[in-house]
């Protein structure tokens, strides 16, 4: 089969590799149908290449039909599903506590990670991703959710990923009717974190610094900014001078304006492996400008939530101005399977109240994903959500 694997820092190719199989009486092999790039994939191409092998895999947001189904997966062959990229047991302690990203009989015990991704390195298992023709999926019997065929791939295709976790940051940030929602970072789970926002009643205002984002946003109800500083002091205007009740951080580790950040993650680069994957263990390496800006934005007694994902160990963070401020924050790596039946009608919904059909600017076949990749971190061509479709000729 034909794959997307990586080769080196902002090197990824379409390769012939082994197709799948099956290893365990829960698995299945899926024909996978659409398969997007997410943010975090970014993180692998660009800064976490000490954790990678050449030849990964990539992917963690596919979706396909089954075709070969083990005995014990609950599926069958031709069954429609999405897969999502957290890979849980759905029994153990912590899953039956809705925490299936730290499920229990798929942990990273070697690097003390959660629970395994599809395509995501050796922090979480080094397990073949989905940008590829077939993908095997262990766990099969709780993990994929069976979808039916009366809609398009892309209105269930990010129930793998950035639906539920922008759902999840919108949740912890604790926000509803009446309330004011800063999204900070208008990438895919962005968009979706600003229309969660303002579908849950919240006055929503969304800051990036690149215009096609800030324009979908507004065309969703949010109230737009750039991220200079007249725009912070806009929203504490809007906001009685206090600021936001709630901040959903949606940029993560590879914020823009953190010069030093930049440097850290080039030099990360340079490194051999194993002095690579030393430093990211101890150093602080994020680049922090958007979570110290929400820190400064929210109000106090307020919360933030973070979606994007952070990678660094000692990250500086603003003790005094936290506590003082009595700050709340919620993280953590999305427990998708947790917001299925929340997400399922509005996904299925003919009105589509979340503008789901309204997100993605470019669909290429898997061989032109390398292409995909470089203009969707550089933001170049309007690119705000890639997906590949790996069965194109």
């Amino acid at each position: 089969m034909k794959a997307l694997t990586w080769q080196g820092k902002r090197n990824v190719s379409v390769e012939t590799v082994p197709d799948p199989r099956l290893q365990m009486p829960n698995d299945a092999i899926i024909e996978v149908t659409s398969s997007a790039i997410c943010g975090s994939d970014l993180h692998l191409y660009e800064v976490l290449g000490p954790y990678m092998d050449q030849g990964d895999i990539l992917g963690h947001e596919p979706m396909g039909k089954v075709v070969e189904a083990g005995p014990d997966s609950g599926l069958s062959e031709g069954d429609r599903v999405v897969v999502p990229f957290t890979i849980s047991c759905g029994s153990c302690w912590m899953c039956s506590r809705g925490l299936y990203s730290q499920c229990e009989r798929t942990q990273i015990t070697e690097y003390g990670s959660g629970a395994a991704l599809f395509g995501f390195s050796k922090l979480y298992g080094s397990v073949p991703g989905g940008q590829a023709q077939y993908l095997r999926v262990p766990h099969a019997d709780f993990g994929p959710i069976k979808v039916g065929e009366e809609r398009p791939d892309h209105r269930y295709l990010f129930l793998s990923d950035i639906l539920p976790t922008a759902w999840q940051g919108v949740k912890y940030a604790g926000v509803g009717e009446g309330d004011t929602l800063a999204v900070y970072g208008l990438g895919p789970v962005g968009q979706f974190a600003a229309r969660i926002g303002v579908h849950l009643g919240a006055r929503v205002f969304a800051l990036d610094p690149v215009e096609e984002r800030r324009e979908m946003a507004k065309r969703h109800g949010a109230e737009v900014f750039d991220t200079s500083e007249e725009s912070h002091e806009a929203i504490r205007e809007a906001t009685e001078g206090r600021g936001p009740d709630a901040v959903v951080d949606a940029v993560g580790m590879e914020g823009h304006q953190s010069p030093l950040g930049k440097l850290a993650h080039q030099a990360v680069g340079l490194l051999p492996d194993a002095a690579g994957q030393k430093v990211m263990e101890v150093g602080g390496l994020d680049r922090l400008s958007a979570l110290h800006a929400a820190i400064g934005l929210v109000r106090r007694g307020g919360t933030i939530s973070l979606s994007g994902v952070y990678g660094g160990q000692a990250d500086p963070m603003p003790m005094l101005r936290l506590f003082d401020k009595q700050i709340q924050l919620r993280m953590g790596q999305c427990n998708v399977k947790r917001w299925i039946d929340e997400l399922m009608p509005i996904v299925e919904d003919a009105s589509d109240p979340l503008g789901i059909d309204d997100l993605v600017t470019h669909r290429l076949p898997l061989d032109e994903a390398p292409h995909g990749y470089e203009m969707f971190q550089k933001k170049t061509e309007g690119c705000i959500k890639v997906v590949l479709d790996p069965q194109a000729s």
